[in-house]
């Protein structure tokens, strides 16, 4: 099997390429980044160009299978239009070119933030992501172009993603010695280690696989219990402190991630997992409580 994979040097990625290397049934990768490359192996290929630009002409034919993780993840300082142009008009490009070469099996690392906020949310459930969080728009909006022009690529939809590579932001929030005081009940959430996404995507690789599967830890957990494990003098902020405080170092820095997604801080976002397991095969094999405490 040959692989293509967009955003080759993101933090998923990292994880991904070496098990997809040690996989004795894909003879090689093709990787697509413009950064440089951050692995190296006889299989992989590493290429670096800018999505919207990339002349996939040569680099698409004779491939076996697409797996698409390049994606803006937190804005910083990148002008918005930047963002929708990376995450959706050059999502579209490639997904078009890829099926112009009849690539039989093509993966979309997708979020679970298209749900916005439920509880135990199956894969049919509309999509409402958080108003004002582009990452989450992004996502959602191109799903619905996916499902009307290319509705058998397949959608993983991972929650939190946690583990060695995970985004910096994730780590810090956990590590900050501050949580937005809420009341009880506490809003519930679950994470997915990097390597249990990486299986899911080995997995839909080999497997028959069709529409969206969501990947979630079976247990939840709430932010502030979380906080608090790590920092015994935690202090609470309101709701309007933290998101006031989030926007100010946002605009300053550009740091702590576009302030849209503290939107959805009070809500509880957890997922059924069921589809993935039954059709994939996939179990987690990490905890939510254990990636937190590690």
């Amino acid at each position: 099997m040959r692989v293509f994979i967009s955003g080759s040097a993101s933090h998923l990625a990292r994880a991904l390429l070496p098990r997809l290397c040690d996989d004795p049934d894909i003879s090689s990768i093709i990787g697509l980044d413009s950064a440089r490359a951050h692995f190296a192996h006889a299989k992989y290929r590493h290429v670096q160009a800018d999505l919207r630009s990339a002349d996939l002409a040569p680099l698409l034919p004779g491939c076996d299978a697409l797996v698409h993780l390049a994606f803006v993840v937190l804005r910083g300082k990148t002008p918005a239009e930047t963002m929708r142009e990376i995450n959706l008009d050059a999502s579209q490009r490639l997904f078009e070119a890829a099926a112009q070469c009849r690539i039989p099996r093509q993966i979309h690392l997708s979020s679970a933030a298209v749900y916005g906020s439920g509880e135990q949310v199956n894969e049919n459930a509309a999509y409402h992501p958080i108003a004002g969080f582009l990452y989450g728009e992004h996502k959602a909006a191109l799903e619905h172009w996916l499902d009307r022009h290319h509705p058998n690529v397949v959608r993983l939809r991972p929650h939190i993603i946690l583990g060695r590579h995970a985004q910096p932001l994730l780590k810090n929030l956990l590590r900050q010695p501050f949580y937005v005081r809420l009341p009880d009940p506490q809003p519930l959430l679950q994470c997915v280690h990097e390597e249990d996404v990486s299986v899911a995507i080995q997995l839909a690789l080999k497997r028959p696989a069709s529409g969206a599967y969501n990947l979630a830890a079976p247990d939840s957990f709430n932010f502030r219990d979380a906080i608090r494990a790590r920092q015994h003098w935690a202090l609470p902020l309101s709701p309007r402190l933290a998101r006031s405080a989030l926007a100010l170092t946002w605009r300053l820095t550009g740091i702590g991630g576009e302030p849209g997604w503290m939107e959805g801080v009070d809500h509880s976002l957890t997922l059924d997992c069921d589809k993935a397991q039954r059709e994939l095969g996939w179990q987690p094999q990490h905890s939510s409580a254990a990636m937190l405490r590690a």
